[in-house]
């Protein structure tokens, strides 16, 4: 049973930081791009960030230079430091990765359940 569990959201002010981590686990066998997506109430779910394997990473023109995603291939996790934040980052954070399980023969995408993270003075 493959799960992703993330951590890290919560209230912080205009121009404040937070830091998201999202731990894979479970019967894995090999992970391909992990990403970050978000929600804002009564909007679709877009993407944020995505990183490959590699570590090559991909934004949305609305988070660069705000935002970093980095992962560590050998504890399975990815993270997303979000600097500068505004009002407008205010959403639920999903975590996505796609992931190959022992005993299946190719990539799956998991979701997270979701951090809340809310910007506001």
């Amino acid at each position: 049973q493959v799960q992703l569990v993330e951590s890290g959201g919560g209230l912080v002010q205009p121009g404040g930081s937070l830091r998201l981590s999202c731990a894979a686990s479970g019967s894995i066998f090999s992970i391909n791009v992990m990403g970050w997506y978000r929600q804002a109430p009564g909007k679709q779910r877009d993407v944020v960030a995505t990183i490959t394997s590699g570590g090559r990473p991909n934004y949305a023109d609305s988070v660069k230079g705000r935002f970093t995603i980095s992962r560590d291939n050998s504890k399975n996790t990815v993270y997303l430091q979000m600097n500068s934040l505004k009002p407008e980052d205010t959403a639920v954070y999903y975590c996505n990765a796609d992931i190959w399980p022992f005993g299946r023969n190719k990539y799956d995408g998991y979701w997270g359940q979701g951090t809340q993270v809310t910007v506001s003075s």
